[in-house]
């Protein structure tokens, strides 16, 4: 049993403040749900307990991979950072759902959503140590770990949603999605996370000048931060969960994302303009520790890819049925939502297609290119 101390008396915390000494004990119930009890007996700063919290729930999650170390059960911990109401999630309740049936109640999936165990970059890195064995992700997270993730942050590469799908579902896209299993992480399938816009607070994106001079969050990827420069304005690396406050108080102008997510993040509180140019399409990936994965038999690798694989089919459906809807709330919430002649943000990142350094990416833009003319 890990920390079996910790069940014998509660867990003490003492934290110096302004106050003086301020001393918390927290109960933490192993082998079942974490559940987490916090009894303050003085006040603190809401951000230090939210942070004490977040370290106790990893300290639950090891013990309950300790508890279920001699088990039959294979125990599968997925952290994210999207809503419940995102496909995303409603895509990895499906599987929790699959995996069940398929292997007869011995495959477990444990979901935390919403950024309980921290941010993207947290959960992934939580990912390559273990401690938890899947997370959904942004290919354009993965980009430091494998080259070949940055080729979805190069704008307008794609034609439409048919050509993009048809180039993942091939041969080069099973290639990436082993791209960063030399880093601990292995793809298993990929999520639909449709086309990226830019939305502003201020004023509608028509042509980069109305980027120009404007801070726009992005993700932590070098290619899509080369996108912002080229089109005159600052990129921004703001954690996901923090954007709404960040562009509430003003540290942002704007960001890009699909409509989706605007919508469930309620970024059009903040932003009322939303300018379709659909400069990216970056899908998600589920995401397994290489480590783990090995270790499994390959039956339960083959039950647990096949439960991925139906849930990527059901996201993707769902997507397609939500995109739509999103359109329809968006305009009815008062969002201006423009169509941008993409001509001239073409040309302005140009540069970056005519630059590629990275002889893996220039190979997989001449692949897609050959999917185009081919479709055609």
């Amino acid at each position: 049993m890990l920390a079996p101390f910790l069940l014998c008396r509660p867990p003490k915390l003492i934290y110096k403040s302004k106050r003086g000494y301020q001393i918390y004990f927290f109960s933490i119930t192993f082998c079942e749900t974490p559940k987490i009890r916090c009894v303050i007996l003085n006040p603190v700063v809401k951000l230090v307990m939210k942070k004490i919290k977040k370290i106790l729930m990893l300290i639950s999650t090891c013990a309950l991979l300790a508890c279920n170390k001699d088990s039959d059960v294979v125990e599968i911990r997925m952290g994210h950072n999207m809503t419940e109401q995102m496909t995303v999630h409603k895509a990895m309740v499906y599987m929790q759902n699959r995996l069940d049936k398929l292997s007869d109640g011995k495959i477990k999936l444990k979901i935390y959503p919403n950024s309980q165990l921290g941010n993207s970059n947290e959960t992934l890195t939580m990912v390559q140590q273990d401690i938890i064995q899947m997370t959904s992700i942004s290919a354009a997270n993965l980009e430091n770990f494998a080259p070949e993730m940055s080729l979805f942050s190069y704008p307008y590469i794609f034609e439409d949603s048919a050509h993009y799908w048809g180039f993942l579902d091939g041969e080069f896209g099973k290639k990436i999605l082993q791209s960063a299993s030399h880093q601990n992480m292995t793809g298993l399938i990929f999520f639909d996370a449709g086309s990226r816009s830019f939305y502003l607070k201020q004023n509608s994106v028509e042509s980069p000048a109305d980027i120009a001079g404007r801070k726009i969050r992005v993700m932590g990827s070098y290619t899509a931060k080369k996108m912002i420069e080229l089109l005159g304005g600052s990129p921004q690396s703001i954690p996901f969960g923090e954007l709404y406050s960040a562009l509430q108080q003003g540290v942002v102008d704007g960001a890009e994302n699909n409509p989706a997510s605007f919508y469930e993040t309620r970024h059009y509180e903040v932003c009322k303009y939303f300018s379709l140019d659909e400069h990216t399409r970056v899908p998600d990936l589920l995401v397994v520790n290489s480590k783990f994965w090995a270790t499994l038999s390959k039956e339960n690798r083959e039950i647990i890819q096949q439960a991925a694989s139906e849930a990527g089919l059901f996201q993707r459906e769902l997507w397609a049925e939500n995109d739509k809807s999103y359109m329809k709330k968006l305009r009815e919430l008062g969002v201006i939502i423009t169509y941008p002649d993409k001509d001239a943000f073409f040309q302005a990142v140009k540069p970056m297609l005519d630059n590629v350094s990275n002889d893996s990416v220039n190979f997989y833009l001449k692949k897609i290119e050959e999917i185009r003319y081919l479709e055609k």
